[in-house]
């Protein structure tokens, strides 16, 4: 999920390197440099306008939280001071620091930490699997909620557009998001879209949210954008967020001594080069038809329930009864014995567990580089497989 273009690129190596020679480190609250110039240059070709503004930070948790302040101030600098609530979706994960753990959906991970949450308001994430048509499918959930909170309180609703690992891959209906940008649009609320995992071509476009009718007005960026050569994640803003804040205050209200740093910069704007010049993301889309077929072949176990994603993301779900979807019990622990079972066999999965009702539910996720061999795709399914039969 991180390292999409694969280990050992010199082309990304030897651009570190050049700029570690160069800038190292400036100040990103007295200095722009000429490496985030280059990258915001780089990923602005592949944006979508609207979508022009980038924010540069270290991780996937660091962007959603500043996003959470930018939608805040936003709101605050137009005068609209009640709006601070942000609506997200169970199952979800959008990070571990705490706001962004406070918008999760990811209920074994908040425990312990509940009371250091703020209560946001969340809403069911949308289930074609177990909850065909259901509120959230169709979009009913946001309204009813944003109505029920009062909209002048709602900021923001944040959501992955294509599901990560907490729902197992779940790609809505197009109706589902042209139905929740209505809504957005109706009651003042700002759509920030997650694609940290799904994002930068994972499945086979450049941002998931492409896949359908609509444009984010912020989009949070992360793991793929760098290849995993550097810890590096994006906050991207419509002209019209940035612009408010640029004749109110003047200024972002946030800052970390890492943001913007030449170096993790220079490592996604290579990462951003080298996508492009290899057609990596026209490979993934071209790679999918391929993936899912092979995947198919594990529906002969009876133990598979479901497999569902898009581009190389894929999602497959473990049921104790095919037929009424029963989960197994969560004293089993089938998807952590399945992944160690199948890291014994030389095969790296990625599991999660309590999507169905916050405790109960197996699924893995599988995620590789973009430049996996047809040929290496089947040797992937067939470990798959064979470490399937030994746990049943």
């Amino acid at each position: 999920m991180v390292a999409n273009i694969g280990h050992g690129v010199s082309e990304i190596a030897d651009a570190v390197a050049s700029q570690m020679r160069d800038v190292a480190y400036v100040n990103a609250m007295m200095f722009t440099n000429g490496a985030v110039e280059e990258l915001a240059a780089e990923l602005g070709q592949v944006l979508p306008p609207p979508l022009r503004y980038s924010y540069f930070l270290c991780s996937g948790s660091e962007a959603i939280e500043a996003s959470i302040k930018l939608t805040r101030q936003f709101w605050y600098e137009r005068g609209m001071r009640s709006k601070w609530k942000i609506i997200s979706r169970v199952p979800s994960y959008h990070g571990n620091t705490l706001s962004a753990l406070s918008v999760s959906g990811r209920e074994h991970y908040r425990t312990i930490y509940k009371p250091l949450l703020t209560a946001f308001p969340r809403i069911p994430a949308p289930d074609s699997y177990r909850h065909p048509g259901c509120e959230a499918c169709t979009g009913e959930a946001l309204e009813k909620e944003i109505l029920r909170q009062g909209p002048e309180t709602i900021a923001a609703f944040l959501a992955e557009p294509i599901g990560g690992a907490s729902s197992g891959a779940v790609v809505p209906h197009c109706e589902h998001y042209r139905r929740i940008s209505d809504i957005c649009k109706k009651y003042d609320v700002l759509f920030i879209a997650d694609e940290v995992l799904s994002g930068m071509g994972r499945t086979g476009r450049w941002f998931s949210f492409e896949h359908f009718d609509f444009v984010p007005d912020i989009l949070v960026l992360g793991k793929g954008l760098s290849g995993g050569y550097a810890p590096l994640s994006a906050m991207v803003a419509k002209s019209e967020i940035v612009e408010q804040l640029a004749r109110s205050s003047g200024y972002f209200n946030h800052a970390q001594t890492y943001s913007h740093t030449p170096v993790i910069c220079a490592a996604g704007t290579a990462t951003l080069r080298y996508l492009k010049e290899h057609r990596l993301i026209e490979r993934c889309r071209e790679l999918e038809g391929c993936f899912f077929s092979e995947l198919s072949r594990l529906l002969r176990y009876q133990v598979v329930g479901d497999i569902r994603g898009k581009g190389l993301l894929a999602g497959i779900e473990f049921v104790r009864d095919r037929a009424s979807k029963e989960p197994f019990p969560r004293a089993e622990r089938f998807a952590e014995r399945l992944v160690d079972k199948a890291l014994e066999n030389g095969l790296i999965l990625w599991p999660n567990v309590g999507h169905v009702d916050g405790a109960n539910g197996d699924l893995v996720m599988v995620a590789h580089h973009f430049i996996i061999k047809e040929e290496q795709i089947g040797a992937l399914v067939s470990l798959f497989e064979f470490s399937l039969q030994q746990m049943i």
